[in-house]
């Protein structure tokens, strides 16, 4: 979307920029990769994690880039190039990004979702119910991006704040009125959401993940905190107050508090009435409804889910006939079923509290003797804390459990393995089984379970990817356990 502006017109939200040169130069686009410049683009100098920008500026300049933000000045600074050096690349960019594209999120109802577990959930569920309720709107989630029935890939759970502001302009344009999204951790820390103007939060939960990112827990919780005290005084903060951390994320926030609960007085109140295969009846704020998802965890993303909406200004009885027609999105708590009468579940739980409240929910929805036949793994260059922890949850709710691999990045698998197989408790080695091929682990489930029998294939959920030395080769679990119920079936 090309957009020609000047540069000054940009610059209005930016605190403290130094401009060394023309401030009324044209910008046509903002570029992060020096190798995409073109004459009349502002390329961005940031620091990643991985490689400085600030290595690139001669190479963005030397193939037409009319100006450059940066945080230090190159030791040749042009006469022709005019300079804005601010103190952080990442959050300036998030304020011209947005200035750029019009401000497209003042022109919608924007809500963003954080947590560690359910955001996926909570943000598909909005974007499904206010399609029903017959709005249009857009979804931003590590599933997918989508405009109403358009699908566009998505590479991260939050795009950087240039992708961000296009996507946003976009469905603004399409007459979308609302748009749900997913805020992640690194989103905040990396700036990707600076710049944006929200109607509303939502917080799921709190527990370990993304330490090889944030190093401590405590900088995690910073980080997602940090969504909910930059939230305008316009917006709402829905909170889980049942989580420990609920109250702490909105100490500082100068949005209006509104909390939801299952276990505690809140101004969206549930309680699970039953929870079987087939669905779960519920009462939300003394209406009784029957729910087409199960599970403890679901019953939290549809109060989130609830909440949010009325908060939007839409009226309690049309939000829950609309909310009990829903199903769960692609590769969280997906079952399938073969002919004969095995049960198999895909689901993205890639942290130990997201796979005990998976299996912890299977225990309550088994009705006899079916065994548990849980295949999980972990993935490479990630926090290697819980790989341990993943695999003791998995041996106390499984009758069996396969470990495998999962997406092990420039990770060794069995490296992967050896440290998961640490936690398996020594009572439970006759049970564990180590499996490196994802597809022959799923196979071997599959094959060697009874009629009645649960197979959990945790980790991956909607990917349909394995992520090998920085290649990504098809694979998806869904197929394989299609595959296997074919095999049974002896097709």
């Amino acid at each position: 979307m090309e957009n020609e502006q000047l540069l000054s017109s940009l610059l209005g939200e930016v605190k403290g920029a130094t401009i060394h040169g023309f401030a009324d130069v044209k910008v046509k686009n903002i570029i992060l990769d020096s190798r995409k410049v073109l004459p009349g683009s502002l390329f961005v100098a940031l620091r990643g994690t991985q490689v400085d920008g600030h290595q690139f500026i001669n190479t963005a300049t030397g193939l037409g880039a009319t100006a450059i933000l940066c945080e230090e000045l190159p030791e040749i600074v042009r006469e022709d190039i005019t300079y804005i050096q601010v103190e952080d690349s990442a959050a300036a960019m998030g304020y011209i990004a947005a200035a750029f594209y019009g401000y497209p999120s003042k022109k919608v109802k924007l809500v963003g979702v954080t947590g560690t577990n359910g955001k996926t959930s909570v943000a598909t569920f909005l974007f499904q119910l206010f399609r029903a309720l017959g709005y249009r709107c857009g979804l931003l989630s590590t599933v997918q991006n989508q405009i109403e029935d358009e699908v566009i890939p998505s590479t991260h759970t939050t795009p950087d704040a240039v992708a961000l502001n296009a996507l946003l302009a976009q469905m603004a344009s399409r007459n979308c009125s609302h748009v749900f999204m997913e805020v992640s951790s690194h989103s905040v820390a990396q700036h990707r959401i600076t710049g944006l103007h929200f109607a509303g939060g939502i917080f799921t939960n709190i527990t370990h993940d993304h330490l090889d990112f944030h190093k401590t827990f405590d900088n995690y919780i910073k980080a997602k905190k940090g969504f909910f005290d930059a939230l305008p005084k316009s917006a709402f903060a829905l909170v889980n107050i049942d989580d420990r951390r609920g109250n702490v994320m909105v100490q500082n926030t100068k949005a209006r508090i509104e909390t939801y609960s299952l276990q505690t007085l809140a101004a969206f109140k549930g309680k699970i009435i039953s929870d079987t295969l087939a669905g779960m009846h519920m009462d939300i704020n003394n209406q009784e409804v029957w729910f087409r998802v199960i599970g403890r965890f679901n019953a939290y993303n549809l109060l989130a889910v609830y909440g949010a909406a009325v908060l939007l200004g839409e009226k309690e009885e049309a939000v829950l006939t609309e909310l009990s027609n829903l199903k769960s999105p692609p590769g969280r708590f997906e079952q399938f079923h073969s002919a004969d009468h095995i049960v198999g579940i895909v689901d993205y739980a890639h942290t130990p509290d997201a796979l005990e409240n998976v299996l912890e929910t299977i225990t309550h929805l088994r009705q006899g003797n079916e065994q548990v036949v849980t295949v999980v793994g972990c993935g490479g260059n990630r926090d290697a804390e819980k790989r341990p922890k993943m695999a003791k949850i998995a041996c106390r709710y499984s009758n069996r459990v396969i470990l495998t691999s999962d997406n092990p990045r420039f990770e060794d698998p069995m490296d992967i393995l050896d440290q998961m197989r640490k936690g398996v408790p020594p009572l439970d080695y006759k049970k564990t089984t180590v499996i490196e091929d994802r597809h022959e682990a799923i196979l071997k489930a599959g094959l060697e379970a009874e009629p009645g029998d649960i197979i959990l294939i945790a980790g991956k959920g909607h990917e349909n990817y394995q992520d090998v030395k920085g290649v990504k080769h098809h694979f998806d679990d869904k197929e394989v356990l299609m595959e296997v119920f074919a095999k049974r079936a002896g097709n």
